[in-house]
C-alpha cells in the first residue's frame, strides 16, 4: 500500500507522488546543451529525487556518475591529494552502477593523480572519444554539494573545472558533457561565505568579493515547486487507491495556496489528512 513519504526519496511504487517528468524533461534539454549548472533550493524540495529521475531520464544515451559528498570525512578535503583520491574512487564506484565497461571504470583509478593539474589531465584522457569509447559522454552529478563549501581545496577543484569547461568551448580540451551541482546554498557565493566566516582572506589581484570558482553556470530557471495541477493529478492517485470522494480539484487549490507548492509542506498536508481520513474524518474535513 502506497503513502505520502515526507523523508527521503520518493519512490512510485511505494509512495504517492506529483508527476516531475515534465521538470525532468526541461533539465534534460540543459544536459543536452552541455550545460554545467547549479541546483539550488532548501532542504526537502525535491533535489535529490529530481537527480534520480534525471538519472533514469539520462541512462542509455550517456553514462551519468551520479555523486555525493554527504558523509565525507573533512580529511578527503585536507589537501589535493586526499581530494583526487576520493573523487576518483566516487567516479570508479558511480560508472559501475552506471553500467560502464569495467575496463573503463578501472581506468579511473590512477594512484598517480595526486594533484589537481594532474586531475585535470587524467579527466581530458579519459572523457576524449577513443576506438573503445568513441562516443563517450559523462554527465557528472554532484548532490550534497555545499556539504565541504568551506574548504579551499573544494574552490580549487571547482575552479578547476570551470577551466576545462572554458577549454572546452574553445576547442582545446575535453571534459565532462555536463556538471551538475545540487545542494542549499548557491556555489556561486562560496567565496563570499568563507570571507564572512573569517577563514578565507581574498589575494590583492581578487578585487571582487563575488569572483566565483563556478562563474560559468547556466541559469537554472525550472520551477520545482508543485502546481495546482501537478499536486491534483497526486491526489487523482490517492483517490484511486481509497474513493474518498474528496473534490480534488478544490483540495489541490487549496493545498497550494497554503503551500505554494513547496514539496515537503504538500506531502505533509497530504500524508496528515491521509492519517486523519483513517480516524474518520474526511479530507475536505481537514482543509
Amino acid at each position: 500500500m502506497r503513502s505520502f513519504n515526507v523523508t527521503g526519496l520518493c519512490i512510485p511504487e511505494e509512495d504517492y507522488m506529483v508527476d516531475i517528468s515534465d521538470k525532468v524533461a526541461q533539465i534534460r534539454k540543459m544536459v543536452d546543451k552541455r550545460s554545467y549548472f547549479t541546483i539550488n533550493r532548501a532542504r526537502q524540495y525535491g533535489k535529490t529525487t529530481t537527480l534520480l529521475w534525471l538519472k533514469k531520464e539520462l541512462a542509455g544515451e550517456y553514462l551519468v556518475a551520479s555523486l555525493s559528498f554527504e558523509g565525507t570525512g573533512d580529511d578527503c578535503f585536507e589537501s589535493q591529494e586526499n581530494f583526487c583520491r576520493m573523487f576518483l574512487e566516487k567516479i570508479n564506484h558511480a560508472l559501475k552502477i552506471a553500467g560502464a565497461p569495467s575496463d573503463y571504470r578501472d581506468s579511473w583509478l590512477n594512484t598517480d593523480v595526486l594533484s589537481f593539474t594532474k586531475l585535470s589531465r587524467h579527466i581530458t584522457k579519459l572523457c576524449e572519444p577513443s576506438e573503445e569509447m568513441p562516443d563517450i559522454k559523462i554527465v557528472l552529478m554532484i548532490d550534497e554539494v555545499d556539504q565541504s563549501s568551506n574548504n579551499r581545496v573544494y574552490i580549487h577543484f571547482l575552479g578547476m573545472l570551470r577551466d576545462k569547461f572554458l577549454a572546452r568551448k574553445g576547442g582545446s580540451d575535453y571534459t565532462f558533457h555536463s556538471v551538475i551541482l545540487a545542494g542549499v546554498y548557491d556555489i556561486k557565493n562560496i567565496k563570499l561565505k568563507m570571507i564572512n566566516v573569517g577563514i578565507y582572506q581574498p589575494s590583492q589581484d581578487e578585487n571582487k568579493l563575488y569572483n566565483s570558482p563556478w562563474n560559468i553556470a547556466a541559469d537554472f530557471e525550472v520551477d520545482m515547486s508543485f502546481s495546482p495541477a501537478e499536486i491534483g493529478g497526486m491526489l487523482k492517485e490517492y483517490e484511486s487507491d481509497h474513493r474518498t470522494g474528496m473534490d480534488i480539484e478544490a483540495i489541490s487549490e487549496e493545498i497550494y495556496n497554503f503551500t505554494n507548492g513547496y514539496p515537503f509542506l504538500v506531502s505533509r498536508i497530504c500524508k496528515q489528512a491521509a492519517i486523519c481520513k483513517v480516524g474518520g474524518t474526511g479530507w475536505e474535513e481537514n482543509f
